[in-house]
This record gives structure tokens, C-alpha cells and sequence, in this order.
């Protein structure tokens, strides 16, 4: 997130803004600075001896600075990035952070973050002072050998109007060679940021959101059957294996927990299901069609998801639960009577109208949650996938969650990435993934009758945990 907060506020700022200013003044005082030289040689030909290996020397010196303060600059908007990302964790989790009184360490946090960034542009401004020491020495070294020329020619050579002339432009020789190579370097700095953005620009894009010759039918998914066929999952070219060769068959009207510790690769999976990673070997076949065959958006319409995060968006009720206006005011609200939000809606004057900020956080947590559900439910999807959506809520509302989806996603493929072991007790086949790999696929109660079962040490932990803490 900081990356992308840094390029789309400070590197596009110097992009619109102080590129075009620093090209332009560039291109000025450059013009200037040679200008005032060709006027010294054309009275003083002999300054060429001085003027051309102290020009060499200058670019000699600018191609040194330049190969120094290109990587500070990078390094400053890597640095950058991580400040703006924190900024940005620490306003959304501001509320958490002053309950626990964690204030001084977030704060001490930040400004070491600062410290950190800070450091690459003081060194980019000590190397720039470092090259305008040389470079006022060569312009000086220049003005004393024209005229020390000058000085030295026979008497009645040039009239003292020229002469007047050639000292005055030696004089500001050495100005106008300063400006000059300043600019060219603040113009390579400022080329950073095109580079930064350059690299956004040729991210591959997702999958096109149709493929006309490739559109499954409109009742697809009918049964809701999942077929993970030798499934790789990597997140770069260069990366290990994320999922190493995962297969598996979902019937339709499964009931499937995921279960696996942190880092398993449990998000990876559903992930992979929505196509939010394309696989680097395998494929995922749903009632016979190949996913990796058809577009992102007959795919994601097709599937319901309640998250971890629950989302919401600035706008009404009625927005939130039907965003494309598919569904009339009566399925509405028989759907917020069936997640027990009916109440809490009727209760705000405008109903349906009522507004939403944004991320809901005029809602609680728990009515967010129940919120996604709704739209879950709206939908109607065959595949319903839940991905931790029990992990942040408190009990009674986790109880609704699961008695809704019991009854009303009776018939449909549900798949639950489980936090809480007990949400996949009642589930008809459990998954548990363990660095990527499949090692148990059944029934939990077979499951935890095997006494080398992974699904039986984490049931075992979490029960010891939870019995912790309530003693």
C-alpha cells in the first residue's frame, strides 16, 4: 500500500509539476553556459587549451555524482513508502493503538521511519554540495586562464570594449556552469520518479473480465462440484511454490473446511479459486469447466465470498446489499431478517436510505460481517466461500453466521477457511494443508480418531488455548 500511496501522491506531483520547470530551466541555463563560453573563445581562441579538458572534467564529475545519487533517490522513495504505509496502518488502527496505550511506541516507530528516509536525501544533498565545491573550482581554474590569455596577448589586439566584454562573461561563467550541471543532475533525480511510475505501467493485467467464445452457460455452476487438479501456486516467476501440487475433489453441496497454521497456504487456495493468482501448474475445474478458460467476471459473479475484512462502501443500505440494483426492496429485507439486521435497519429513520460511511465504520464489526452475508445471500451463488469470516466477530454473531449459512446454503458447495476449529466440526470433509501440500482430506471425525493427524493437533491446541483462557 505505501508503495502505490508514494508514486500516486509524491512521484506523480513531480511529474506534473516540477519535471517540466526543471526540464525547461535546464535547457536554459545549459544554453546560457555554453553560450558564454563560445564568446570567450571567439575573443580568446586560446582559452579552448583550458576551456575543453576542464568541460570533459565536468562531465566526468557529473557522471560520477550521478551514479551515486540515482540510487539515493531510489532509495528514498523505497524509504518513502514505507512511511506513507505506516501512516496509512497507523490512522486505519488508530482507535486499537490509543486502547492498548501503545501511543509512544508507534510514535517512536514513525519517527525512526522518518529517520530512515530522511537519511538518502541528506546524502543526496551532501554529494550535490560536493559536486558544486569542483564544479565553482573548474569555473574559477577557467576565468583565471582567460584571463591570464587575455593579459598576455600584444598590445592592441582587442579593443578594451572586447576585453570588458570577455571578463564580464567570465564572470558569470562560473554561475552559469554551476545552474547548469545543478539542473541536469535535479532533472536526473526528478527521472527517478518516471522510472518508479514506468514500472507500474507494465504490470501484466488480469484476464480479460469476458471471453465471448469461452462464456459459461447462465445456470453454471449447477451442482457445484470443485475438481483441484495438481494445483502450483507461486506469486512470482522467481518465487518457491506457494501450493505444491494440490488435488482434491469438492461434491457438490459440501460442506469443506480448511484448516492449516499460519502461512499454510489456506488464502492462497481460495485465492486461486477466484483467480486472484494465476497458477503456475494445475488447474481448477467446476462443473466441468476449466476456470482458467473463461473471464474474471463470469467467474467472480458466479461465486459468493464472505472475507475476513467485511467491506463496505460510501452509500446507502440498499447499495451495499445490491450494488447493481438486481434485486427488489422485499427480497432486501427478507434477506436483513434473515441475518438479524432487519432490527438495526428499521431502526434508523431512512431504512434501506440509511447511510453507510465509508468502510461501515458506523456499523459494528458484526453487523458488517452480516452485512456480506447478505449480499451472499442475495447472490444465491452454488459456491460459497468463506475465508475466516468468523475470525474477527464475537460469538453470538458467529452463531448467527453459521446457522444462516446451515440453512440457507443447505444445497450449495460451502468452503471455510477455519479459524476457530469449531466452525468446521460439523463440516462434511475437512481440508488441512500443511507448507503447501495436502496431507488430510476426509471426515473430521476420522480425522481426529487418527492419532498422527494434523486436524487432531490443532483441535487438540485450540481446545488447550481455549480452556486456558478461561481459567
Amino acid at each position: 500500500l505505501g508503495r502505490i500511496l508514494s508514486r500516486v501522491s509524491v512521484d506523480f506531483s513531480i511529474v506534473d509539476l516540477d519535471l517540466p520547470f526543471s526540464l525547461l530551466f535546464a535547457i536554459g541555463v545549459t544554453m546560457n553556459a555554453y553560450t558564454n563560453m563560445g564568446v570567450l573563445a571567439v575573443i580568446a581562441w586560446q582559452i579552448l587549451f583550458v576551456s575543453i579538458p576542464v568541460v570533459y572534467t565536468l562531465f566526468r564529475l557529473q557522471k560520477y555524482y550521478f551514479a551515486t545519487a540515482k540510487e539515493l533517490m531510489r532509495l528514498n522513495g523505497t524509504t518513502k513508502s514505507l512511511v506513507a504505509n505506516y501512516l496509512a496502518e497507523s490512522v486505519a488502527g488508530a482507535m486499537t493503538i490509543r486502547a492498548f496505550g501503545e501511543e509512544d511506541r508507534f510514535f517512536a516507530k514513525s519517527l525512526t521511519l522518518i529517520d530512515a528516509n530522511a537519511s538518502p536525501y541528506f546524502h543526496n544533498f551532501a554529494a550535490n554540495e560536493w559536486l558544486i565545491q569542483r564544479l565553482e573550482t573548474l569555473s574559477a581554474i577557467v576565468l583565471a586562464a582567460s584571463a591570464l590569455c587575455i593579459v598576455l596577448l600584444p598590445t592592441g589586439s582587442f579593443s578594451p570594449g572586447f576585453i570588458g566584454m570577455a571578463l564580464s562573461y567570465g564572470l558569470s561563467l562560473n554561475m552559469s556552469v554551476v545552474f547548469s550541471i545543478q539542473n541536469q543532475c535535479t532533472l536526473a533525480n526528478y527521472i527517478i520518479s518516471v522510472e518508479r511510475l514506468d514500472q507500474y505501467m507494465h504490470i501484466p493485467s488480469e484476464a480479460p473480465e469476458v471471453i465471448e467464445d469461452r462464456r459459461p452457460p447462465q445456470n453454471w455452476p449447477l451442482l457445484g462440484k470443485v475438481e483441484i487438479c495438481d494445483l502450483q501456486i507461486r506469486y512470482r516467476p522467481d518465487s518457491p511454490l506457494v501450493l505444491r501440487g494440490v488435488s482434491c475433489t469438492f461434491e457438490g453441496g459440501d460442506k469443506i473446511g480448511i484448516v492449516g497454521r499460519t502461512g499454510s497456504g489456506k488464502t492462497t487456495l481460495i485465492g486461486a479459486l477466484f483467480r486472484l493468482v494465476e497458477p503456475a501448474g494445475g488447474k481448477i475445474v467446476v462443473d466441468g469447466i476449466d476456470i482458467g478458460t473463461i473471464g474474471l467476471h463470469d467467474l467472480r459473479s458466479r461465486f459468493g465470498i464472505i472475507p475476513q475484512d467485511p467491506t463496505l462502501f460510501n452509500g446507502s443500505v440498499r447499495f451495499n446489499l445490491d450494488p447493481l440494483g438486481h434485486h427488489s426492496d422485499i427480497e432486501i429485507w427478507e434477506v436483513l431478517d434473515k441475518c438479524q439486521l432487519k432490527d438495526a435497519v428499521e431502526d434508523k429513520e431512512l431504512g434501506l436510505d440509511s447511510f453507510v460511511v465509508e468502510d461501515g465504520s458506523n456499523w459494528s464489526m458484526g453487523q458488517r460481517q452480516l452485512f456480506c452475508l447478505g449480499r451472499a445471500l442475495l447472490r444465491r451463488s452454488r459456491v460459497l466461500v468463506l475465508d475466516e469470516a468468523t475470525a474477527s466477530i464475537d460469538n453470538a454473531t458467529d452463531t448467527i453466521l453459521q446457522r444462516t449459512i446451515r440453512t440457507e446454503f443447505a444445497d450449495c458447495t460451502v468452503i471455510t477457511v477455519a479459524h476457530r476449529i469449531p466452525t468446521v466440526m460439523d463440516c462434511t470433509k475437512v481440508l488441512a494443508i500443511s507448507d503447501g501440500r495436502l496431507v488430510e482430506f476426509d471426515e473430521p471425525t476420522k480425522l481426529m480418531e487418527n492419532q498422527g493427524s494434523l486436524f487432531g493437533q490443532l483441535v487438540k491446541e485450540y481446545w488447550s488455548h481455549f480452556q486456558s483462557a478461561e481459567s
